[in-house]
């Protein structure tokens, strides 16, 4: 019997499939499951080992996600009924433009029980046997008044099931901050546990925005590169290491990973590079009291050009973004110019309509003068 790995469900649960013939990878089985009949898609074939592999994954609940308990395993069996015909592909297409229907109403009618929980999304069954409703809430739910309208509303079984919040980001399948589809929604099969100190082992900002998936939890992709990182850390002190010196504490005040160096404070000196492999020898140095002096051309940087790095069309867009902005600060010159202009000639308006004023105010002073002396004179 070959054995082959099969995805179900919206949740993406992982599934073993027994079967004597071959299984072409992408095609679509009738397999009954835990939950019941329903549509999985062929992955490929297992050997034993990669079996035993996928038997270990553990829930997303072990975890501390905050799964349900009564949740499905990470890897269920699956019993092998038929292949889907296309009508039975078509039928289901029918079903999933149904259920975006029916999540709206459910919405609706969950407005009046005032509880404290998400809907996230509806699956129907195969021959609409069961339906499915995936919802997130921070507490336990008491929903058996809201079931009994749902079950009223669409005359089929119904069935709640609460998921996380990681789980949340896997079903709708949302865009990473990378600009690429979540990993969880179409190849990450488990959810690794992410610590803090794997973001400060990366020398990355710890900025909640920057470091935090839509899930609102660290990025699944902060552990994809976690054991070379590691590696890379074993040969370095830790940052705020002190060295004791006859003229003072040397500090090293942080590491630089791409280039295999320390920064090191050095009272009366500032801060300098020192490359990994001579680390050992500058701290005999600065131990014994003597002066380190490090050339700048002993510490190799990485010989990148941007044409390395960066493909033709984002120089194109960085060139035309740079155009874009000098024709903006053209712009703003010219109307900071036009603008200074204007100021000039509203104070020489002012100015003139001072002096006309106060000529004026002269003239008529003068008048009654010279009308007071010739009262004075008569």
């Amino acid at each position: 019997m070959n054995k082959y790995l099969a995805i179900y469900g919206k949740p993406r649960y992982l599934g073993l499939v027994e079967y004597d013939g071959e299984i072409k990878k992408g095609s679509t089985l009738i397999v009954e499951s835990v939950r019941g009949e329903e549509l999985a898609v062929a992955v490929g074939e297992i050997n034993a080992e990669q079996e035993a592999a996928y038997r270990l994954l553990r829930n997303a609940s072990e975890h501390g996600d905050g799964m349900a308990k009564n949740s499905v395993p990470v890897v269920t069996d699956l019993t092998f009924m038929a292949f889907a015909s296309d009508d039975d592909i078509e039928t289901a297409e029918i079903y999933r433009a149904e259920e975006d229907r029916i999540l709206k109403e459910a919405k609706e009618l969950l407005t009046p029980h005032n509880l404290e929980m998400k809907l996230i999304d509806v699956e129907f069954l195969r021959a609409k046997r069961k339906l499915f409703f995936y919802f997130s809430s921070e507490q336990r739910v008491d929903f058996r008044a809201y079931v009994r309208d749902l079950a009223r509303e669409f005359k089929t079984r119904i069935e709640l099931r609460q998921v996380g919040v990681r789980d949340e980001a896997k079903i709708i399948r949302g865009v990473g901050p990378c600009g690429q589809p979540c990993c969880c929604s179409y190849w990450l099969n488990q959810f690794a546990p992410i610590c803090i100190k794997r973001v400060k082992e990366q020398n990355l900002a710890l900025n909640p925005a920057k470091i935090s998936g839509i899930c609102g939890r660290l990025m699944c992709c902060m552990c994809y590169e976690h054991e070379a990182y590691h590696e890379a850390w074993e040969e370095f002190p830790n940052p705020g290491t002190k060295i004791k010196t006859p003229n003072g504490n040397v500090i090293v005040a942080g590491i630089d990973l791409p280039t295999k160096s320390l920064r090191c404070f050095i009272v009366g000196k500032g801060e300098v590079k020192i490359p990994k492999d001579k680390f050992a020898e500058f701290k005999e140095v600065v131990t014994s009291g003597g002066e380190w002096v490090v050339p700048e051309e002993e510490i190799e940087e990485p010989d990148l050009k941007i044409q390395d790095i960066f493909p033709k069309c984002m120089q194109c867009a960085g060139h035309h973004e740079r155009a874009a902005s000098e024709q903006k600060r053209e712009e703003n010159a010219d109307q900071r110019m036009a603008r200074q202009t204007r100021n000039r000639g509203r104070a020489e308006i002012k100015r003139e309509k001072s002096i006309t004023r106060n000529t004026k105010i002269r003239l008529s002073a003068r008048g009654r003068m010279g009308f007071v002396k010739k009262l004075h004179k008569r």
